[in-house]
């Protein structure tokens, strides 16, 4: 009996660890994205938000770094004026983090894997606010407007979140810290 309660307290300290550590990077999400705000021709803005997205996703797996990826932009849209975005950030940069855990997962967690799974959540992040903006101005010719603008915001991200992973996968504290990674 005495295992059994052990076991459950180790798996309640998980669970304790990873949304503590969600709540982490869905604080440091938001900071990312309101760090550098470079405004859009669509009427949002570049920021360095998807760097924390994908790196939270590596670290964090597909749940807890979907959540963390979630609410963290979300949040900065809610805060700095851009309310209109809420819903659609919060849906884009989930799902962004969800692909990218769940493609890294199934890649084997190699290193060459992070520039296919980051690849595949900015296409994401691509394509849902050029149909998002779409559906704000009732054009899908002006949601495609921003494509330009976000493929630079993806092409950051994504070189960001490689290289700072790589550095993280090779500490084995963080390695043994998380073990998504």
């Amino acid at each position: 009996m005495e295992k059994t309660m052990e076991g459950h307290a180790m798996a309640s300290y998980d669970r304790t660890k990873l949304l503590v550590m969600a709540a982490l990077f869905a604080a440091l999400g938001y900071v990312a994205t309101r760090v550098l705000m470079v405004p859009s021709p669509t009427g949002g803005y570049m920021n360095l938000g998807d760097s924390v997205v994908l790196l939270g996703a590596y670290l964090l797996g597909p749940v807890y770094g979907a959540i963390a990826g979630g609410i963290g932009p979300a949040l900065a849209d809610l805060l700095s004026g851009y309310a209109v975005y809420v819903p659609g950030t919060l849906v884009i940069k989930a799902l962004m983090a969800l692909t990218a855990a769940l493609l890294y997962r199934a890649l084997g967690k190699k290193n060459w894997a992070l520039v296919v799974c980051g690849g595949a959540a900015e296409a994401i992040m691509v394509v849902g606010y050029c149909l998002y903006d779409g559906l704000l101005s009732g054009s899908l010719a002006a949601g495609a407007a921003g494509i330009p603008s976000n493929l630079v915001q993806a092409a950051f991200g994504l070189v960001v979140s490689c290289l700072l992973t790589m550095v993280l996968k090779a500490n084995g504290y963080v390695r043994r810290q998380f073990p998504q990674l």
